[in-house]
């Protein structure tokens, strides 16, 4: 005897969406966790080289004090977006109540 009432059987059509979906989301949360970690290993250590590759790629020109303000902003960014990556994952991870995994791969089938 079927228990299921009119609604409730997982339908494969919409098996199908959640997967499309699923593949659609993973280039951008790579790419969320790559970029910010790639900035910060590639940052200058000194707020003149900073301005030199900003001179060299733009033709903008910028003062010591500017070019300081501007790496330790794009260092607050970074760090605040791989924090908030980890944050997410820890969160998903309870929420679904799996082990915790840092993994790329998708367990979810």
């Amino acid at each position: 005897m079927n228990s299921l009432r009119c609604g409730q059987g997982k339908s494969r059509a919409s098996d199908d969406v959640r997967q499309q979906n699923t593949w659609q989301r993973r280039p951008s949360g790579v790419a969320g966790l790559i970029l910010p970690g790639a900035l910060l290993a590639l940052m200058p250590k000194c707020p003149v080289c900073l301005a030199a590759y900003v001179a060299l790629c733009t033709g903008l020109t910028m003062s010591y004090s500017s070019a300081h303000i501007l790496m330790r902003t794009l260092i607050a960014l970074c760090l605040g977006a791989l924090a908030l990556l980890a944050a997410r994952c820890v969160v998903n991870c309870f929420r679904n109540k799996q082990p915790f995994n840092l993994e790329l791969t998708d367990t979810h089938q």
